[in-house]
């Protein structure tokens, strides 16, 4: 990636957290290859501690029939890049709470995609209210290689903690380590604070290993 990528802020923009420069572009990072969407066998799926003890689920057609929210937020990545005031549509994470209830004592979610990938919110990370299920990012539905169909979307945190391929979300009574938090990254991801890895986490930042 070249400097000329680069587009720096001055040090006293409030968009830009601790230790974050600006990227131009959006690059494409995952983990493994990128899945082959399959529209007929393809759902979104809610389950763990609901209120109904029952599992909940959407096929492509019902999903992309749900409200459709669009919120401005960036997108900082813990490599270091931030990607700023991008408008994210698609299905308010809160939306979701409100038609599949969580039961009470549920404090967490664990967000799950394609290949098992996953990753660990509190549940007030979940439910704010820039929190998506995202489908377009400026008014174009997402590529394949950026999540397409749906990825989450959590600006308050870094980006890993928002899942590309999204196929479930698991309601949680008690906190459990996603795909990168057990390979050594911070359990909270608050970008402001610079939560990266998970030797900075304090007591009561993450279940015990």
């Amino acid at each position: 990636m070249g400097q000329s990528e680069r587009e720096p802020l001055p040090p006293s923009d409030p968009r830009l957290p601790p230790g974050q420069r600006v990227q131009r572009g959006w690059p494409a990072m995952h983990y493994g290859p990128v899945p082959r969407f399959k529209p007929l066998t393809w759902d979104l799926q809610v389950f763990g501690a609901t209120a109904s003890a029952e599992k909940h689920s959407w096929d492509f057609e019902a999903f992309n029939a749900l409200p459709r929210t669009t919120v401005v937020g960036d997108l900082h990545c813990v490599t270091k890049f931030s990607v700023l005031g991008n408008e994210w549509t698609g299905v308010s994470a809160a939306l979701l709470l409100d038609l599949v209830p969580p039961a009470p004592g549920v404090t967490h979610v664990m967000v799950w995609a394609e290949y098992g990938y996953s990753a660990n919110l509190r549940l007030a990370d979940f439910a704010d209210g820039r929190t998506l299920l995202a489908t377009h990012r400026n008014g174009e539905a997402l590529t394949a290689e950026h999540g397409f169909p749906v990825r989450l979307v959590v600006p308050e945190l870094y980006a890993w903690k928002g899942p590309k391929w999204v196929r479930a979300v698991e309601y949680m009574r008690a906190d459990r380590r996603g795909f990168w938090e057990e390979r050594g990254y911070h359990n909270l991801a608050d970008p402001w604070c610079e939560q990266r890895h998970s030797y900075q986490e304090e007591p009561g930042d993450g279940p015990l290993r």
